[in-house]
């Protein structure tokens, strides 16, 4: 599996055999990555092809110096169960995004 960014597309997409089986939708504003939507082909799902796929974007986000903004319900979930991401989603954001509990 390869975590491939394609900015003129404005995604982040997953190849798995050169097939795009997922995708992760974002925009850069200034510091800021927003991260409203992410899909995983159906049938690939339960392989952990989004798990990998979100650590990429995170990770890209990171070595980017950005923070995120993660509307995607998926994004969000992953970050409540890796606390060593919650740092990329600014401490004022975190309450809109209900990640104030898991910031603690």
């Amino acid at each position: 599996m390869q975590v491939v960014d394609v900015p003129e597309k404005g995604r982040f997409e997953i190849r798995l055999d050169d097939r795009v089986v997922g995708l992760a939708s974002y925009h850069v504003d200034g510091t800021t990555m927003t991260l409203p939507h992410t899909e995983v082909d159906p049938s690939v799902g339960g392989r952990g092809i989004g798990t990998t796929l979100v650590a990429g974007v995170l990770d890209a986000a990171r070595e980017r110096g950005l923070t995120v903004l993660p509307y995607c319900s998926f994004i969000r979930h992953y970050i409540q169960q890796h606390p060593e991401q919650m740092d990329l989603v600014a401490a004022d954001d975190r309450p809109h995004f209900g990640l104030e509990a898991a910031a603690r």
